[in-house]
């Protein structure tokens, strides 16, 4: 009884996220109510509500680390606009065809997951078109592809995705053959729908760029900030990769270097001048809404994990389909509407490395599908939830216009990918 009124209060909050400007409600009001509902639910048929305390806990120490490492990236995402840096690299971008431009930032935030991850690029590549583009159905479009180039990206990268990180640490895969499996794949996922989304374009410029206003010493801080910020950003993966401790923690420290940097940079200034670069006033930039949006959908999500939900779901796929590759199909088209974190994490209770030992197709086929089969739908993915936040994207209309592309591009890494394994053995 319990597990249906969860599951009624998530599919009710879902429609009330997707139908938020019919509503007039903000997405993180419906976002929260659902996330706190479903926890109340499972508390009061539970027989001990200090057990699920303790669980729900946990879930929130797992939430936490995610929306931690949003805040900090979007805070140096934050200084470095509000130091101009964005500038000196779209002053650097010479074409003028919004196609050729749409196909370079497709590259950029494919490969740029990779070494940093699809949540941070998505932030990175959303800032700068932004930009660089005056119409705001352009950035909508340009936003969808970055989200699509974003996750493909991270998909074949121990380091680009949360899902493929996961499986990395857990044993499932290593580091190289996962790349050297994955990439190909992924570039499929990239390339079809930016060829379409580039065919869109054909024929129409990018507006001349004003020159920047910035005086000689302005231009030179916004290229030690730019600098410091993007390098710090890179420093993240490793950081983990070297202590293992959770990206988070990597992001907090790199904020915080950013921070005493920021202050020797200006500590020269009025205080009224120097204020407007600090951090505290990047963080008021930050888009809190979003953040609470991610922390009310993840809390829903883990309510359907602790419940065995998920857990039950994938046991039926198994039972139904039969076929790993349907299986990981099925989990990669369910990631669009759940978080792909758990439905991987079940996976990986489900399947032993006796069943399926590592660098076993189906392990990279999950990491393919989970981490590209969320951008069907925006808030799909990390990347897609911190996209919609800063560009205010509508859920219909990226329902409308980008998941159909998104979705193309999921069948074609899949073909891709079999045809690989059946040309390989």
């Amino acid at each position: 009884m319990a597990t249906t009124i969860i599951s009624f209060i998530f599919v009710l909050g879902y429609i009330c996220i997707a139908m938020e400007h019919r509503l007039r409600v903000n997405k993180a009001a419906s976002a929260l109510i659902t996330g706190v509902l479903c926890w109340t639910v499972y508390t009061l048929q539970a027989e001990s509500a200090t057990i699920i305390s303790s669980d729900l806990l946990h879930q929130l120490g797992e939430i936490s680390s995610i929306l931690f490492f949003l805040l900090g990236a979007m805070t140096i995402v934050e200084l470095i606009d509000s130091h101009n840096g964005f500038d000196i690299i779209t002053q650097k971008i010479s074409t003028k065809s919004k196609s050729k431009l749409l196909i370079l930032i497709a590259v950029i935030s494919f490969f740029l997951s990779a070494l940093l991850d699809n949540l941070t690029t998505a932030i990175v590549m959303t800032s700068l078109c932004a930009k660089i583009l005056s119409d705001r159905e352009d950035k909508l479009w340009f936003a969808g592809m970055i989200v699509i180039a974003a996750n493909a990206g991270g998909a074949w990268s121990p380091l680009g995705d949360v899902t493929t990180t996961m499986l990395w640490i857990g044993g499932q895969i290593s580091a190289l053959n996962i790349m050297r499996q994955l990439l190909l794949p992924s570039m499929a996922v990239c390339i079809v729908p930016a060829y379409l989304i580039a065919r869109r374009f054909r024929g129409q410029t990018v507006k001349e760029m004003l020159p920047s206003p910035c005086t000689i010493k302005e231009k030179k801080e916004g290229k030690v900030i730019l600098s410091f910020g993007i390098g710090f950003l890179l420093f993240v993966p490793i950081f983990k990769t070297v202590t293992h401790l959770p990206p988070f923690m990597g992001m907090l420290l790199a904020l915080g270097f950013m921070w005493i940097i920021t202050t020797i940079i200006h500590k020269t200034k009025e205080p009224e001048l120097a204020e407007r670069y600090t951090v505290s006033k990047a963080l008021q930039k930050v888009d809190t809404p979003s953040i609470l949006f991610f922390l009310g959908i993840l809390l829903a999500v883990a309510a359907l994990q602790a419940t065995g939900m998920l857990k039950t779901l994938s046991g039926g796929l198994t039972a139904v389909l039969k076929d790993d590759f349907l299986i990981g199909t099925a989990l990669g088209l369910l990631s669009a509407l759940v978080d792909n974190v758990p439905l991987v994490a079940a996976a990986q209770g489900m399947y032993d490395l006796t069943t399926y030992p590592t660098d076993h197709p189906f392990w990279e086929f999950l990491a393919l599908t989970t981490g590209t089969g969320g951008s069907a739908i925006i808030i799909g993915s990390a990347a897609g939830v911190a996209v919609m936040g800063i560009e205010q994207i509508d859920f219909v209309w990226y329902l409308k216009k980008i998941s159909w592309l998104a979705v193309l591009g999921f069948v074609a890494g899949i073909l891709v990918f079999l045809l690989q394994y059946w040309l390989t053995g």
